[in-house]
């Protein structure tokens, strides 16, 4: 079967250099019951899922939902699918790996899943983007995002008198207003490679198209041409950091923050329960990364942090239906919202961490730009690649690296996007 060989490539491909070993398919229960099967891919929600599961089970007496949380989930998954053991659901986020299951065909066309008509649009329009090429079908339900661009000390600012800052040179007066006055403006924890990136993706956001990465495959323009000023900024950024930050990981810099070492760190919401963890009391507020000269246009950097998808492989679709059904009732999404301080997909007010305050007109406006990482593959260590930049300092030679990486690790889709651009595939 078509379907199976290339899913199986890719997945291998994915796995090269990886030895793991996974148990075979179990023996369903004969117990005249449905069994579903989820498999999701972040181990600090553990305690939620946990929730849902038990809550499921309890209100269901025809289907009965086990949902797994293994650590280095999306290892496991690609074992799984290599070994034609897919569970029926998988919980992961819109990234490269989503992209890549979407082109092996391995997940299911899930259009006629009432539930889709719940999500707000820019969170599908997201989904929709990651697809290497338009395909027909709709094939994850967005369910909670996450937001990046700038948390501050609330507290702090109220007691100095700032102001938050809207555009770029508003914000860089800040930092330097806050230096004046015998304080840290920021905090970075770059001795963790994967810490760049937040700043990064914010900036980009605001700077560079939001389909940069698909220009790129089409041959429209180059990495060089639309990131000079996000590499710009972010070195501007590295002159109000604290010293050596490149000697500090991200709980170190969580933790700096926390204690009021800086006023303000670029990271996303998702760093607010660990920093928290450190000061319980701690009045942390938001605000979008000010990354244009204008404040008009300034977007806010957010991107599915999970969502739900079908395999191919699930063979009681309604069954499935029925678990993302329960997972999309208010009080279900609601657990989650209160464990993970993430920002609900589905179009309805819910009650949010006060630490997104600052970006809730974003978030209810649908001012949204996707996280330009979810399009790197993983191969090319974009992260490693900013973190290296950052010490050096010449953007020339990081971006000409940018591109060239590009090419050789995107060949095959770069191919395949110029192929349907061309009518390859139409």
């Amino acid at each position: 079967m078509k379907k199976r060989v290339i899913a199986t490539a890719l997945v291998a491909a994915m796995l090269i250099g990886t030895v793991f070993s996974a148990s075979g398919c179990s023996s369903e229960p004969n117990d005249g019951k449905t069994h579903i099967t989820m498999l999701q891919y972040k181990p600090e929600a553990v305690k939620a899922f946990e929730k849902m599961e038990e809550e499921f089970n309890a209100t269901h007496d025809d289907i009965v939902l086990t949902i797994e949380s293994p650590n280095d989930a999306m290892t496991v998954l690609k074992t799984r699918f290599i070994k034609e053991d897919a569970p029926d659901i998988i919980g992961i986020g819109g990234d490269v790996n989503f992209s890549n299951f979407v082109d092996a065909e391995m997940l299911m066309d899930i259009s006629d899943f009432e539930g889709l008509s719940l999500i707000k649009q820019a969170y599908k329009d997201i989904d929709k983007n990651l697809e290497f090429v338009p395909t027909e079908g709709v094939f994850a339900v967005p369910y909670v995002a996450n937001a990046a661009g700038v948390l501050y000390n609330r507290e702090m600012f109220k007691d100095n008198g700032w102001e938050i800052p809207t555009t770029w040179d508003e914000f860089m007066d800040l930092c330097e207003t806050i230096e004046k006055s015998g304080q840290q403006p920021l905090y970075f924890g770059f001795k963790d490679v994967w810490t760049c990136l937040a700043p990064w993706n914010a900036l980009a956001c605001d700077l560079a198209p939001a389909d940069v990465c698909r220009q790129v495959n089409k041959g429209e323009t180059k990495f060089i041409d639309e990131y000079g000023e996000v590499a710009e900024k972010m070195l501007e950024l590295l002159e109000h950091a604290q010293k050596d930050p490149f000697a500090y990981n991200y709980n170190d810099a969580c933790t700096a923050f926390a204690n009021g070492e800086s006023a303000m760190y670029t990271i996303g919401s998702y760093a607010v329960p660990q920093i928290q963890s450190v000061n319980p009391d701690m009045d942390i507020d938001s605000f979008v990364m000010p990354g244009c000269d204008n404040a008009e246009d300034n977007v806010l950097n957010s991107g599915v942090d999970l969502q739900f998808c079908v395999t191919n492989d699930c063979e009681n679709k309604e069954a499935a239906y029925e678990v993302l059904s329960f997972l999309l009732e208010d009080s279900t999404i609601q657990t989650y919202l209160d464990d993970q301080n993430a920002v609900p997909c589905k179009d309805k007010e819910f009650e949010l961490s006060p630490a997104l305050d600052g970006m809730l007109d974003y978030i209810n406006e649908g001012k949204m730009t996707d996280y330009q990482d979810h399009y790197y593959p993983s191969e090319m260590a974009v992260d490693a690649q900013i973190q290296t930049f950052l010490i050096d300092g010449s953007v020339e030679k990081f971006l000409n690296k940018f591109d060239t990486d590009w090419l050789r690790y995107n060949r095959d889709i770069i191919r395949k996007v110029q192929e349907y651009e061309a009518g390859g595939n139409k």
